[in-house]
This record gives structure tokens, sequence and C-alpha cells, in this order.
């Protein structure tokens, strides 16, 4: 399992070679820190906030490196794979995915969760437009993020009682995560690979070994449909959220065209 960023030259094919997540099947968790999981977990958002920050900034300079270069360079490269490995362990905690703490270290190789990054070129035309070609891919893993925490106190409870997830909850979750973290490698330009795998993987061949549950990431028909609800909840409290606000604009625009705090003066003289 790879965690972090694996020097040049890569011996896979890398028009096609996607960034990979590695999470072992779901097993038993304690059901005290699934009771507790996000509040044990303060600390390390609070790292992950600061580790965010530092990449904002980190990738801006790789994004210009990456114009004159049509790559990333290895230092910038191997610090924005740790960041972003560090935030795909704690994401797979708090999403109830494995039950061991992330460690507070850039390195963690025996961590049960990690991530695979290959060195590859650049195109420098899709680097100078990243912003805007990676609005899509932003769109589809803020819906299916927002549709799992409309849901996540269903699976919180399910942990608690079960002390496990559920195979198809498992995989559904597994695929939000790792698309967030395609994305998040897509925008930091460790990949030239745009985002996909939201509803999983094909299959592998009878002869060839899964290397690990979610690589391949195979859902059943449960899963998949857990992922559609996802994004339509997603969808749904967006276009939610939207009409209230619009409602309300409208509702402050008639109050003022009545009088509003005008009309409030006069009657109190």
């Amino acid at each position: 399992m790879a965690a972090g960023w694996e020097p040049r030259p890569s011996d896979v094919d890398a028009d096609e070679w996607r960034p990979a997540l590695d999470v072992p099947p779901p097993d038993r968790q304690r059901r005290w820190t699934v009771f507790l999981r996000w509040l044990l977990l303060l600390p390390q958002f609070i790292v992950v906030a600061l580790l965010s920050i530092a990449a904002f900034f980190v990738t801006i300079a790789g994004w210009f490196a990456a114009l004159f270069l049509g790559r990333l360079p290895d230092p910038i490269a191997s610090f924005l794979g740790t960041v972003l490995a560090y935030q795909t362990r704690v994401s797979a905690s708090s999403t109830l995915l494995v039950d061991r703490y992330p460690p507070f270290a850039f390195d963690a190789p025996e961590y049960p969760v990690q991530i695979g990054l290959q060195s590859t070129p650049l195109n420098r035309l899709a680097v100078f437009f990243r912003l805007i070609l990676v609005i899509p891919a932003a769109i589809i893993s803020g819906l299916a993020q927002s549709g799992w925490f409309a849901i996540s106190w269903v699976f919180w409870l399910i942990g608690i009682i079960l002390g496990r997830l559920p195979e198809p909850v498992f995989g559904a979750t597994a695929a939000v995560v790792r698309y967030r973290m395609r994305l998040s490698a897509y925008m930091m330009l460790l990949t030239p690979v745009y985002p996909k795998g939201i509803l999983g993987d094909a299959p592998p061949p009878a002869a060839e070994q899964p290397y690990s549950a979610t690589r391949p990431l195979v859902l059943g028909t449960p899963a998949k449909v857990l992922v559609w609800v996802f994004l339509v909840l997603g969808l749904a409290g967006n276009l939610t959220s939207g009409s209230v606000d619009y409602d309300s604009d409208k509702d402050h625009d008639d109050y003022k065209g009545r009088g509003g705090p005008a009309a409030v003066v006069r009657v109190v003289r």
C-alpha cells in the first residue's frame, strides 16, 4: 500500500491510473468509540484544517511550477501527497470506515487506511484551466458528501447497535470518501486523471486477487442505490436551502414595500 507519493518514473499507464484508496473490509468496532467518534476526532479536525491551509498555498506554488515544468516538483508533490494521506485517514475514521484512531504523524505505514499516488506528467493546458475543469466533479462530490451527512446519524446508530457497518453502507461510504480523495488529488495537481468511480469499479478478472476491500471497489446494487440516495439528498438539500433563502429575501422586500421601519415609526407617533 502506498501512502503518499511514489517518485518518478511511473511503471503504470498514467493515462488511466487513478489515485487508489485502500481500506480493510468492514470489521467489528468498539461501540463507545463509535458513539464518541467525532468528539474524539476534534484534535484531528484542527490538524487537518491547518494542513489544508498550508496545502492551499503550496498548491498555488505547484500550479506555477507545473505550468513551466509540466509536472509537480518532487518536494511539493511529496508534501501535498502526505497531506492528502493524512486527510484521508481522518476522513475514513470520521465516516466509520475504520475503528482505529488515526495517528498524529505524516508517515503512518501501519495504519489500515492508505492511499496510492503516482508521479505522472501533467498537461499544461489542463493545469491552467484546472479550477474550471474541476467544477463538475466538485459538484458531484459536494452533493454526495451533503447527502451522506444528511443521514449519517442513521449510520451512527447502526454502528452503535451492531458494532460495525453493514456491507452496503461501508461500500457506499467508501465510494464517497474515495471520490473526495481523488477530487483533492486532482485539485492538488497530484494526478492528471479526472475523478471517477463514484459508483465503484467494474469487477476484476476472476484470476486477479483484490488488493484491499476498496481496490477495486466493487459495489453491489444496494450500495449503488445508497450512493444515488446521497446524491439526491444532497441535491434536495441545496435546492431547499436556496428556496428558503429566496423566500426570506422576498419576505424582506415585501416588508420594506409595506413601509418597513418607517411604518412602525409612524404608528408609534
